[in-house]
């Protein structure tokens, strides 16, 4: 006769206190005024068949089933005299209290969780410095195949296959063409030069439409500089120089 065998699956709770929230969120329960033996029967439940599937019951677990049964037990015992009663009350007050702290910590971390989200997401920054030292160094022919081992390349395969997974939910950037070309900013150059022989950057850049613009800008002042059709003085501060065009006498002198 073949035995059938049968699995019972149990949801995981991160600790003991978890798992009375567990019981009193399922059944509606006040937190305030907790059945104590309704309560100690499903924690009890809980833990038994944990024993059946040979699951490590941890030592919390265990302290607070021992904390449940001795209030349960102390409110089925008659009472001799107030001080039993206010032992009683202590340990029950006590153990709410520690809920209600725990319950706040839980809502406070279910707040914080889509923050831990989205910095997963984020890929963080490499040190510029070692990349660039990094760089410089050519590897002998096979060093860098001999660095590799089944670990690099498992942590590699999980790190693309979560990307993979997420790319769903990765943020997508729009691509937006401006109308902006370095001839066309180093015609507009040539033509302010015309009607002022020498003008301040500043000046040039106070008439850029955006951050773009000021970048094209810029770029086409670098590009008439090395084909040596302007010249520069640097002026007062970190910021300030000075453009004229320059002649095409000096031109040819500097190229003979």
């Amino acid at each position: 006769m073949v035995e059938e065998s049968f699995e019972i699956h149990l949801p995981q709770f991160e600790g003991p206190f978890d798992l009375l929230l567990f019981f009193i969120e399922r059944d509606e329960l006040e937190i305030h005024d907790i059945p104590i033996a309704r309560i100690t029967d499903d924690f009890l439940n809980y833990l038994h068949h944990m024993a059946t599937l040979n699951m490590e019951i941890a030592s919390e677990f265990i302290y607070v089933a021992a904390t449940l049964m001795r209030i349960k037990a102390k409110m089925l015992l008659p009472r001799y005299d107030a001080g039993d009663d206010e032992s009683q009350t202590d340990s029950k007050e006590d153990l709410i209290r520690k809920l209600i702290e725990y319950k706040k910590f839980k809502e406070i971390c279910a707040e914080l969780h889509p923050f831990e989200d989205e910095r997963f997401k984020q890929e963080k920054r490499g040190n510029i410095r070692f990349d660039i030292e990094q760089a410089d160094i050519v590897p002998l022919p096979g060093e860098e195949l001999s660095e590799i081992n089944l670990y690099k390349l498992m942590v590699v395969y999980g790190r693309v296959l979560k990307r993979y997974m997420n790319r769903s939910e990765e943020v997508t950037h729009t691509v937006v063409q401006y109308p902006y070309t370095i001839e066309q900013q180093k015609k507009a150059i040539e033509e302010l030069l015309k009607i002022n022989k020498m003008m301040d950057f500043k000046a040039i850049a106070s008439q850029s439409e955006n951050k773009v613009h000021f970048v094209y800008n810029f770029l086409a002042v670098l590009e008439m500089l090395q084909q040596e059709l302007i010249d520069i003085q640097i002026g007062l501060g970190y910021n300030n120089f000075r453009i004229s065009a320059r002649l095409v006498d000096q031109r040819l002198e500097i190229r003979d």
